[in-house]
């Protein structure tokens, strides 16, 4: 008799990158009931996947003893050592991961990796005769990888990925008003994705003062620091969340929120796992490439339509008219009346 089935996943880098992984991967392990899987992500990542049947989870430590070639050999002889895997599926596509691959490479199995659509991408956001068109979805880029393994992979957006969470008990006065529970979420990675800032806290007053708790979510000191001053400042229900939650424990709020506000980031990727509406504002980049929330409306987003428009895949690039007008151009009473009419 064969081996059980069971693949390898390689994905780390970005929180919404992960994120993106998990509605492909039920999907993958509904339609094909016989496979099991494991993930290789960052360390911090393991709450994500922790409601996936057949779903497990080996973390990488990357500025460890996972760091490096050498760090990726290490890597390779504990997972090796598991002695589990039919098959290896790398949706990151990068040099570490494909340090990782090789070495597995090496020993016979089977593998296949993500096609990043990296010459697509750069006609989508070049300064010059952009082709603006819908590319395919990291969603669907994912799917392609297992379906190249010969397995079943049909993304199917009718139901929610994962359903709500308890509450922890720290939190349930979050929940007590009347109003809807907004979680905010003003920060990205890169600036060019960040609605600004001052402009951020005026709409949550207004949605203070309209009656609403909001949930202030981020990361980092810096990041902390200034949502604690907006809890401090702002009359109302305004909570802070950074900082004082687990990450397994801020899933469980965000399952239970009414809407979430983000940018193109990643608390818009971990909402859209619970079927959370999302209204997300965009700025540099653009949902043509493929970065969008699961099963979204595509009306929840909010943009202007704009030349320069996106100039970068990932918001990474300085403005380069200088008046990032992308963000600029947004009016704080288009996201205030877009959170109330949805």
């Amino acid at each position: 008799m064969p081996a059980p089935a069971h693949i390898l996943v390689i994905r780390f880098s970005a929180m919404g990158d992960v994120a993106m992984t998990v509605p492909v991967l039920k999907n993958l392990l509904q339609q094909n009931p016989h496979l099991q899987i494991t993930v290789v992500s960052n360390a911090f990542f393991k709450p994500l996947f922790s409601g996936l049947e057949r779903c497990h989870f080996h973390p990488a430590y990357l500025k460890k003893e996972h760091k490096g070639v050498g760090g990726m050999y290490r890597l390779y002889k504990e997972l090796k050592a598991l002695n589990l895997f039919t098959a290896i599926a790398d949706l990151h596509g990068v040099l570490r991961s494909f340090n990782l691959r090789l070495f597995f490479g090496f020993a016979g199995i089977p593998i296949a990796a993500i096609d990043k659509g990296r010459k697509e991408k750069k006609l989508l956001t070049r300064r010059e005769n952009k082709h603006l068109v819908q590319l395919p979805t990291s969603f669907e880029r994912y799917a392609v990888v297992f379906r190249n393994l010969g397995y079943t992979c049909a993304l199917k957006t009718d139901e929610a990925i994962f359903s709500k969470q308890p509450l922890p008990a720290a939190a349930m006065d979050f929940f007590a008003g009347k109003g809807k529970v907004i979680g905010i979420a003003p920060f990205a990675q890169h600036l060019q994705k960040m609605y600004p800032i001052q402009r951020m806290k005026h709409v949550v007053k207004a949605l203070s003062a309209a009656g609403h708790s909001i949930l202030l979510l981020g990361g980092g000191e810096q990041e902390i620091e200034e949502l604690q001053q907006w809890q401090n400042e702002i009359k109302g229900s305004v909570f802070n969340l950074a900082g004082k939650f687990s990450f397994a424990e801020e899933l469980a709020i965000i399952s239970n929120l009414t809407q979430m506000l983000s940018m193109d980031s990643a608390n818009m990727h971990l909402a859209s796992l619970y079927a959370v509406p999302v209204i997300s504002i965009w700025g540099a980049t653009h949902p043509f490439a493929g970065f969008y929330g699961w099963a979204q409306p595509i009306e929840n987003i909010i943009s202007i339509d704009i030349y320069c428009r996106p100039c970068s895949t990932f918001g990474n690039k300085p403005c380069y008219r200088g008046d990032f007008a992308c963000m600029m151009q947004i009016e704080e009473n288009t996201i205030i009346d877009k959170i109330n009419k949805l």
